[in-house]
């Protein structure tokens, strides 16, 4: 017997849990590459980051978990962008090309990244607001992947469309019209 077994919790395992994947991974589809990447190829800026993975994946793998709860989302990203934008101005990394321009980060950028993770993780939990791909987004904006200009606006879009579809999709998708 397995320790979940004895622990009296349900397996995942098994061909009954298949039609759920398939329809849990239909929805990740839907919303991660295929609405946000056309949406965002429309309109010529990079909507599709790195950030929205996880948070797609959070929202509607796991719609019952703290960190999936919209208020934690939304707060969760305004916050690491405001805290992003802030490293940037503070560290002088305004203009400053990203390190995949540079090929390397400089003292500054690990300064701006450091601090932005930090302040983030603090604000998020000063907010009781926890959502962990937050981190990802001020990543993003400090390393100047996603800095000032058409990168961050496809970052906007991109999770802005996320944060209003996924709830949706989510209620579209499931058998009793609530999330799974």
């Amino acid at each position: 017997m397995s320790a979940r077994q004895a622990s009296g919790t349900p397996s995942s395992g098994g061909f009954g849990a298949v039609p759920g994947r398939l329809l849990g991974g239909v929805r990740l589809f839907l919303l991660s590459l295929a609405g946000v990447g056309a949406i965002g190829h429309l309109i010529g800026w990079v909507a599709l980051t790195t950030t929205l993975g996880p948070t797609a994946y959070v929202l509607l793998a796991h719609p019952e978990s703290e960190g999936a709860r919209l208020r934690s989302a939304v707060t969760g990203h305004v916050l690491a962008i405001a805290v992003g934008l802030a490293c940037l101005a503070v560290f002088g990394l305004w203009s400053h090309p990203s390190i995949a321009q540079e090929h390397q980060e400089t003292v500054q950028q690990i300064g701006a990244e450091a601090l932005g993770v930090g302040l983030t993780l603090l604000l998020l939990h000063l907010c009781d607001a926890h959502h962990p791909p937050a981190a990802a987004t001020v990543l993003l904006i400090t390393s100047g992947l996603s800095r000032p200009g058409p990168p961050l606006y496809g970052l906007l879009v991109g999770l802005a469309l996320v944060l209003a579809i996924a709830p949706l999709i989510g209620m579209a998708t499931s058998r009793s019209g609530r999330r799974p």
